[in-house]
């Protein structure tokens, strides 16, 4: 019985230390929101990140209500389902009109109508240990299609040679978090907790590597003008549309927690 204590120990401990990361994940885009309140404007910001790390918090939340004896699961998502809805009201009271109606869609359709479904289906169709299944698997494939995101912001890496649009604190304290709950999967015998995980994980060391690689290795282009055709109005738009894109795939990148 000796072993199933400490088993048992290991599990809360991966699953606080992976409470404590998943929170400074959460709070990662104040400066975001600070800066929105400041201008009183979105301005380029982009509300999906936030309602999709929404439906992420609360699917995981609704998983952990079925499973039962899942608190620490219940604390960091119910933490983020507060906090996620705390960004989206201020988004909305300070985004443009047409943003603010593009949000509003978005929270229907996810938030309402696709919760919503899962939700009954999951409760109305199925029993017992089958219902957490189709709930678990559920879970995975949204987390599996979340994690799959960074790969935008590698291949990006890859071709510019520069890890400017890559933070190497979001990367690092996003793979800590991955390691955090693989092991808590992994010790509590939770394979929907820990499958999407492997592939987090995966991919936060490869972004790692990325930033040790590319570290210090940007490449400074350099456009000589040949003629006096050249458009430099268009190359500064260019640059502009590319960082922007960059800036979103980074922010989309905090989505997944657990």
């Amino acid at each position: 019985m000796a072993w199933l204590s400490v088993d048992h120990s290991w599990v809360i401990t991966f699953g606080i230390l992976g409470n404590v990361i998943s929170f400074m994940v959460f709070l990662s885009p104040l400066p975001t929101f600070y800066r929105i309140l400041q201008k009183k404007s979105t301005e380029e910001f982009k509300s999906e990140p936030y309602i999709i790390a929404l439906f992420s918090a609360m699917l995981w939340l609704f998983y952990a209500f079925i499973k039962t004896n899942e608190l620490l699961l219940i604390i960091i998502n119910s933490i983020g389902c507060v906090i996620e809805i705390s960004y989206i009201t201020i988004f909305l009271i300070f985004a443009a009109r047409k943003a603010r109606i593009y949000a509003a869609k978005l929270i229907l359709i996810l938030i309402v109508g696709v919760f919503s479904i899962i939700v009954l289906i999951t409760l109305l169709l199925f029993r017992g240990s089958s219902r957490l299944q189709v709930l678990g698997w559920i879970c995975v494939a949204f987390a599996v299609s979340v994690f799959v995101a960074p790969l935008s912001i590698m291949k990006r890496v890859i071709q510019t040679k520069s890890v400017e649009f890559m933070p190497f604190n979001l990367s690092l304290f996003l793979t800590l978090s991955g390691i955090s709950w693989l092991f808590y999967g992994l010790l509590s015998k939770d394979i929907y907790v820990m499958l999407p995980n492997i592939l987090g994980v995966s991919f936060g060391f490869a972004q790692l590597l990325l930033y040790v690689i590319y570290r210090g290795k940007e490449e400074v282009r350099r456009v000589d003008k040949v003629g006096p055709e050249v458009d430099t109005n268009v190359n500064v738009e260019e640059c502009i549309s590319d960082k922007k894109q960059d800036n979103y795939s980074s922010e989309l990148r905090v989505e997944q927690i657990v």
